[in-house]
Order: structure tokens, then C-alpha cells, then sequence
């Protein structure tokens, strides 16, 4: 990886270069594996959506059940220090997706009116030009138009809903504007009123998996759950009958519910005898909600600070595991600092195929993955959210948001609740040169458009949601809290001269 502050036309040269070379070097990885006759690794790829950092019993929770999750993790590689590329569900999939920063992607906000552009190249059309079969069940959210869709965008079999949520029986889109039916198959909209959205994706995918059991596979899995509606069946919502938190009790049926789908798709897995074949990756986009559309809260980042829509910690570092059993190291733990955008190149990597011919950001954490003793691939890591941006280089921390700069130092400090900035303006200097330098070189070549709004422009969508009960969460959020009890209406959406206002909802979901 470039050094933290290349920056400018020099830095991306650098890096070009070095995309080039480790390119020739997977070839050279995938002719030595041809020639040993091993057939390369399936990928199944599993994306929760706003499942908080905490919500795991491997990962902290003691109130909530999640055996299938914890079962993957007592078979692979759980990871402690796992941060994704944003803090709203558009940018962090584009991210997920193409192996860079969501800006360099060409989406730093949800997808509404525009989506990831067409010329990004995603893992799928990595996978598919080496011959992998390709299939996407679930949520996509990285686009809706001509070229943006997930036919387009590498995926040979698509059956899901394009936008950011959708109700899981009549799969209509209901939170602004007119109702919309939202579940597509391919470029086809398909219609199965009635039918638990989340028992779709494990159908399909238990069928995809049949189908291309002989063949070599790329199946990405992104759940909707337990994103609102909060709607767990029954015997879940029972399950936790004694849980005194009521937005929590939604929450944890909800999160028990999407992991009973995981399970039985890993079960058909090892039905299928393909479970020593298959690399397995799991990880939410996000972290938890605190709308008002899922009731306030009920997600929890345990020590961290912060939940979606922010760049404190509970909303990007989150749960992380990988599996491939004989293969890759079992029942352990790694506290490198690695990203969401390092699973293209990993991915690349163990199955021996070549990286897209232009830069990515992420890094392959294969001998992260193999030893606890690597080195991070990463000397800085960046975020921005709006107007809100954060930069983390080895244990200091840096967030904006709001005027005044907020420094921690996280081996101290996991809850960022001290404000070390009086006291360090070096380390401040250095971090915002550092993020200065890393705007520079992302958004050199992006359509600002995607970034600012003039007086009067609405966001994404044509309805404004003004006075329609919307809240965002105070800044200065309390460190450990799990509900926001202060909130205030949105001003961002109809009147914004500058940046898109960081904790607006886009009336799309996300």
C-alpha cells in the first residue's frame, strides 16, 4: 500500500502500479493452481444490514441468540478490528463491492436518483470473467437505473429488491412518496405477495447452490434484516417474550431470525459436501439504527460510541468472521486493523484470479487471515459521511463532526468519550494533513454533484420530508448509549448550500 500521505497525481500512479504487479502476481497464482489441478475456492458472501457491533454472542451480546453466526466463527477467523467504508448502506456496499473507498466508487451517499456508476468493476465481474457463476438474492441498494442494476454490474442471477428496504410480505416500498412494488427477478418485476422476503433469499440461494454445485461460485448474500420494518416471525418475537426493552426485543427476534436463514443456508452447504470448497465471509454494512422507522434504537455497540449515520466507532467497526474450513486458521481471533474493501483483493488472492486493471484501496489480508503476528495492510484509514469525515491512523483517531476536531487515542479509549486534542495538536495536525491529502486523491475525477446540493435541491428522492416526523440524533451522542432520547427535526433535506447533511435519512431508506 502507498505510504499514508501520498497524495495527488504521484500517489496514484504509485498505487496503479502496485495494482498492476500484484495483478500479474495472482495470475501467476492461478497458473500454479491450474497446473496442481485444484479447483479454486467458491465465495459466499453474507452482508447483515444495520446489525449492530455488539449483537453477536462471539461478539459480546449475552441477551440476544445468534448460534449459527457464533458456530461460523468457532470455524474460522473472527475479526476485532474489522471497520467498513461507511456508515449508510449505499457507500459501504459500493465500497464492499469494488474493493475502494466508497468516494473513489462513485457513491459517497444511498443510491436514489443515481447509483454506482457503471464503470466500477465489482467482485462479481472480477469472479465472472475468471468463470465463476455469479448470483445476488437479497437487498442491492447500489443503483436502479440503466447500468446500475445487478445484471449489469456482473451478477448472472439476481433476485431481490433494488432499493434500500421493503416491506417482507408485500414487498412495497412504503416510507415516502408513493407506495412501490420493489422485488425484481433480473430485469423483471416479480411478484409473491405474502411470502416472507428473508425465506426468498434462502430458497434462492439453496437453489443457486444446487444448480453450480459442480462449478466454481460467487454467491453474495445480502440480507435486509434486521434493517426496519421490524418484522420477525412469531416464534422469534417469542422467543425473547421476557426481554423488558421493547425496541430491543424487536431488534433481537429480528437478528435471531436473520441468523436461522444463515444457518440453513450453511447447512445446505454441508448437505451439499461443499463446505471445505467454499470461503465464507460475513459482515454487516453498518451499524445500528436509531430512526425513528426502527422505533428509535435497539442495536447495541456495546464499549464503542456512535451508530449509523456517524463516524464514531459503533458505526463502522463491526462483526467480521471468514471461514474455509481446512484451509484457513479455526476458532481464532485477529485485532489487525483491516476494511471491507481488502475482500476483493483477499478474495482475488485465494482464488487465484487477476484484479481489476484500475487502482483499488483495499489490500489483501490473506496472511492477516493466516497469522496473528501480520502486520495491518493499512498505515491510515479514512471516512466521510457528509460533512462529517473521520481518519484513524495506528490507535489515534481523529472525527469531525461538528466544528470543533475530537481526538482519542483508542488503545486507551474505545468509547472516544475523552477529547485528547488540547493536548496532542500534533497528532490532530498530522491526521487532518492526512485527510486533507486523502479527499484530494479520492475525489480527483468524482462528479462533485454527488457531493453538494444547492439552495432548494432535494436529495435522491422528489419528496421532501419535512415535517413528517423524520429525526436524526443530536451530535455529541452519549458514548455507550443505545437510544437516542434527544432528537430534532432534519434541516439538510430542502435547503442545503453546502455538503448533504450527514445524518439525514434519504427518503429511500438505507
Amino acid at each position: 500500500m502507498m505510504a499514508a500521505g501520498a497524495d495527488g497525481w504521484a500517489g496514484r500512479g504509485v498505487r496503479a502500479c502496485l495494482v498492476w504487479i500484484a495483478a500479474a502476481g495472482l495470475h501467476a497464482g492461478a497458473a500454479a493452481a491450474t497446473a496442481a489441478g485444484e479447483r479454486p475456492p467458491n465465495v459466499l458472501l453474507i452482508m447483515a444490514d444495520d446489525q449492530g457491533a455488539w449483537d453477536m454472542q462471539c461478539y459480546g451480546a449475552t441477551d440476544l441468540a445468534t448460534p449459527h453466526l457464533d458456530a461460523l466463527a468457532s470455524r474460522g477467523v473472527r475479526f476485532r478490528q474489522f471497520y467498513v467504508g461507511s456508515s449508510i448502506c449505499s457507500p459501504s456496499r459500493a465500497c464492499l463491492m469494488t474493493g475502494r473507498y466508497p468516494q473513489r466508487a462513485g457513491l459517497p451517499t444511498n443510491a436514489g436518483k443515481r447509483g454506482m456508476p457503471t464503470e466500477q468493476i465489482t467482485i462479481a465481474e472480477m469472479l465472472g470473467k475468471a468463470g465463476y457463476r455469479t448470483g445476488l438474492f437479497g437487498k442491492w441498494h447500489l443503483g436502479e437505473g440503466e447500468g446500475e442494476r445487478p445484471n449489469a454490474q456482473g451478477f448472472e442471477e439476481f433476485l431481490g429488491h433494488r432499493g434500500g428496504c421493503i416491506d417482507n410480505y408485500s414487498h412495497y416500498f412504503y416510507w415516502s412518496g408513493p407506495n412501490r412494488h420493489d422485488l425484481w427477478r433480473n430485469d423483471e418485476e416479480h411478484f409473491e405477495p405474502g411470502i416472507f422476503f428473508p425465506e426468498i433469499v434462502v430458497r434462492e440461494a439453496c437453489r443457486f447452490l444446487e444448480a453450480h454445485r459442480e462449478h466454481p461460485f460467487f454467491l453474495y448474500l445480502p440480507f435486509n434484516t434486521p434493517h426496519y420494518p421490524m418484522q420477525a416471525e412469531q416464534h422469534f418475537i417469542e422467543m425473547y417474550a421476557a426481554m423488558q426493552d421493547a425496541n430491543r426485543q424487536r431488534y433481537a427476534a429480528f437478528v435471531t431470525s436473520m441468523d436461522d436463514k444463515i444457518g440453513r443456508v450453511l447447512g445446505k452447504l454441508d448437505e451439499l459436501g461443499l463446505s471445505r470448497d467454499t470461503l465464507v465471509i460475513f459482515l454487516s454494512d453498518n451499524g445500528h439504527s436509531v430512526e425513528d422507522r426502527a422505533f428509535g434504537g435497539g442495536g447495541s455497540a456495546g464499549p464503542y460510541r456512535g451508530h449509523k449515520f456517524t463516524v464514531w466507532e459503533g458505526g463502522l467497526r463491526l462483526p467480521c468472521i471468514v471461514s474455509w474450513p481446512g484451509r484457513i486458521p479455526r476458532g481464532e481471533v485477529r485485532d489487525q486493523i483491516v476494511h471491507a474493501m481488502d475482500w476483493l483483493p483477499t478474495v482475488a488472492d485465494y482464488c487465484g484470479v487477476a484484479l481489476p486493471g484500475h487502482p483499488i484501496d483495499g489490500a489483501s489480508i490473506r496472511t492477516v487471515i493466516e497469522s496473528p503476528d501480520a502486520p495491518s495492510p493499512h498505515e491510515a484509514l479514512h471516512w466521510q459521511v457528509g460533512e462529517r469525515w473521520a481518519v484513524r491512523s495506528g490507535d489515534w483517531k481523529l472525527v469531525r463532526d461538528g466544528k470543533q476536531p475530537h481526538l482519542s487515542n483508542l488503545a486507551a479509549d474505545l468509547a472516544e468519550a475523552t477529547n485528547l486534542a488540547e493536548q496532542h495538536p500534533d497528532v490532530v495536525t498530522r491526521l487532518a494533513a492526512l485527510h486533507e491529502a486523502w479527499a484530494a486523491d479520492t475525489l480527483a475525477g468524482t462528479d462533485k454533484a454527488l457531493f453538494e446540493l444547492k439552495a432548494g435541491q432535494v436529495l435522491s428522492r422528489p419528496e421532501c420530508p419535512r415535517g413528517r416526523g423524520r429525526s436524526i440524533p443530536l451530535q455529541g451522542d452519549a458514548p455507550r448509549s443505545r437510544s437516542m432520547a434527544r432528537e430534532r427535526s432534519c434541516p439538510g433535506w430542502d435547503c442545503a448550500t453546502r455538503l448533504v447533511a450527514p445524518t439525514c435519512t434519504p427518503a429511500g431508506g438505507g
